[in-house]
């Protein structure tokens, strides 16, 4: 059956997906959901030594990733799988991939061979480190970013060492930053008629997530520091003690200093001056929050979140992952998606983060089956069946 897009905002796109484990793909989700035809192409089986590194196919993290493709088979590592993909790419607008940095001038595959025989092709490239420099040849993964990057630096209790942070933020920054390289020059592309090459990695995405705590040490030579759940500049924002459990205060800034105060009984900090001014919160952040946690201990999380909320204090719950999808916001906004899945029945996906009002993302097909489009594919660029049935002979698909 032919592509059945998910949006019609990218539908006159194709995009070739050679990528894998995380990175890559969350970057080619952003298309698929908005409507491209994406074809994910993986190897036969056992022909890649890496295969299965993006977990159980009918698990989860694979569902998630890979909605809203078509799947084929092909063996790059022959010649002839070699020639099918240079005809695919002759009708391709973009293709993805997350290999080590030479592997895709091995395959032919490097943004000059793809210029040559489509000069308007993008070539979007996710690597660990970059595609040239001192690190060319290291492995990249996530945690491995996410320490050079300086965000673990950053993350967790001050004198309890470096922290992780809960989420792949690495490899989905690097993927959402090389979405929006590939979108940036598919609209460049309209003006100049021309592709380019698009590169992202997961060390400078990790910095560039750093934001404000990069700049401070750009700008003024200061190293941030650990300081757990703290903000690191505008106090009192932090995790709070309550009765039952903890919630999030954010009043930073005077106006919301002087709100908070009076709403949690303790008007007289307004006059204390070792928290007169947002550089002395900060400064003396361990006795404001010792404060602020006494008085927060009194009453339940569900009553301060609604008594700070109506004095116009930013503040909320901290929740488990069961509690987040059953917040009623949550379930408003539609976080979960439903898909029906030919094998697993109806399952539930992480929605697309971005709505659009005249073509939203929607979820039209499940993660596919390896091959599942292989002739349909190769159909569509001109192969017969013959032609498919020699290939298939040959272990190209």
């Amino acid at each position: 059956m032919p592509h059945i897009p998910a949006s019609t905002a990218l539908s006159r796109f194709r995009v070739l997906d050679l990528s894998r484990v995380r990175a890559g793909p969350t970057c080619v989700k952003q298309l698929a959901d908005f409507g491209a035809d994406v074809i994910k192409i993986e190897s036969p089986p056992g022909v890649d030594a890496n295969e299965g590194m993006g977990g159980p196919r009918n698990g989860p993290d694979f569902q998630n990733l890979h909605r809203n493709k078509r799947a084929m088979t092909l063996n790059l590592k022959l010649p002839e799988g070699r020639e099918v993909f240079t005809r695919l790419a002759q009708k391709a607008d973009v293709v993805v991939e997350n290999y080590r940095p030479d592997v895709k001038f091995r395959l032919g595959i490097d943004y000059e061979s793809l210029k040559a025989i489509n000069p308007r092709i993008i070539l979007a490239s996710i690597s660990g480190f970059g595609q040239d420099g001192p690190y060319l040849e290291r492995p990249g993964f996530d945690q491995i970013a996410q320490g050079m990057s300086g965000l673990m630096s950053v993350t967790g209790r001050p004198g309890e060492g470096p922290m992780r942070t809960g989420a792949a933020i690495a490899d989905v920054s690097a993927g959402l930053y090389a979405a929006l390289g590939i979108l940036t020059a598919l609209l460049e592309r309209e003006a100049s008629g021309q592709g380019q090459w698009v590169q992202s990695s997961l060390l400078m995405s990790g910095i560039a997530l750093l934001d404000f705590q990069a700049a401070r040490y750009l700008m003024g030579g200061e190293v941030p520091p650990q300081v757990g759940n703290d903000h690191p500049t505008s106090m009192p924002t932090s995790a709070y003690t309550t009765a039952d459990g903890y919630i999030n205060v954010a009043a930073s800034g005077e106006g919301m200093w002087k709100r908070l105060c009076p709403a949690i009984g303790r008007p007289e900090l307004l006059s204390r001056a070792e928290f007169e001014g947002a550089a002395n919160r900060a400064k003396n952040r361990k006795a404001l929050n010792d404060e602020l946690n006494a008085a927060l201990r009194v009453k339940k999380s569900d009553e301060w979140i609604s008594i700070l909320n109506a004095a116009g204090v930013p503040c909320g719950p901290i929740y488990s992952m069961d509690q987040v999808f059953a917040d009623p916001q949550v379930q408003h906004l539609h976080a979960a998606a439903k898909v029906k899945h030919p094998l697993l029945g109806e399952i539930r996906v992480v929605n697309q983060a971005v709505g659009l009002s005249r073509t939203p993302a929607t979820m039209a097909s499940a993660t596919p089956e390896i091959g599942q489009h292989t002739d349909e594919v190769l159909t569509e660029v001109g192969y017969s069946a013959a032609d498919i049935a020699a290939l298939r002979k040959n272990n190209v698909i």
